[in-house]
């Protein structure tokens, strides 16, 4: 490839760049929130809503990411030619519009929901374990003092919690930078769909390798910042 070929692709990725930062923050925005449920209801005294967290976090932990957002993205278009499918369930999914760009919003969302659906499992493990290394003394001392359990848990305990986990969850975030990859799959327009498509039309390994220094040059601006925040968060120790 020449020099203005090699920089037409760069721009080009530029370009590609925002499909996947957006896939990738809408996964955090969401998913923490969620793994941070998750974690509590494992921890639920209830035992079925205990036992089926724990299957819920066995099957996404326990299945390939890629699986599980071929299933989601086809799960509309299957249920709604299946004749087993419930008559009230088959009109609200003939309302969702697969063409066009109502198609891409659809895509989309679903690739989004695949992704949430996994990482909130992966992070929920993390929270959970985080919250459990906690001493039981914590929570009596700050019975003790006055505290309610809101109180205990969202000023006491959550900031040494976070403490605990931003290690683990920093890998995670980071991996979750590489896996945004996996989107290109269903033609979900990211760098990756542009890599592998600008390699056909130029013949060259190229545009992989040019799509390798985007993703680890984003992994490496994480780990800079995960371990700002660690020196920060130091005084916990």
């Amino acid at each position: 490839m020449t020099g203005e070929e090699t920089l037409h692709l760069f721009l080009l990725m530029l370009q590609y760049l925002l499909p996947t930062l957006k896939l990738f923050g809408f996964t955090l925005l969401y998913a923490i929130p969620l793994g941070m449920v998750v974690a509590l209801l494992k921890m639920c005294r209830i035992k079925p809503v205990s036992w089926l967290t724990r299957l819920y976090i066995l099957i996404m932990r326990g299945t390939p990411l890629l699986l599980q957002i071929i299933v989601v993205y086809y799960s509309v278009p299957t249920l709604r030619s299946n004749a087993h499918c419930p008559e009230f369930l088959r009109n609200l999914l003939n309302h969702v519009e697969l063409k066009g760009d109502a198609g891409d919003v659809y895509m989309f969302r679903m690739i989004l929901l695949a992704f949430v659906l996994n990482y909130a499992a992966y992070f929920a493990e993390i929270f959970r374990g985080g919250i459990e290394a906690i001493p039981k003394g914590q929570y009596e001392a700050a019975g003790m003092l006055g505290f309610s359990r809101i109180q205990t848990f969202f000023r006491i305990i959550l900031p040494q919690v976070v403490k605990r986990v931003i290690p683990a969850s920093s890998n995670e975030i980071i991996t979750l930078v590489k896996d945004t990859s996996l989107a290109y799959a269903m033609g979900y327009m990211e760098i990756m769909y542009i890599a592998k498509k600008q390699m056909t039309t130029y013949s060259s390994l190229t545009p992989l390798f040019m799509a390798g220094v985007f993703y680890f040059v984003m992994a490496t601006l994480l780990t800079l910042l995960f371990s700002f925040v660690e020196k920060k968060l130091s005084y916990y120790k």
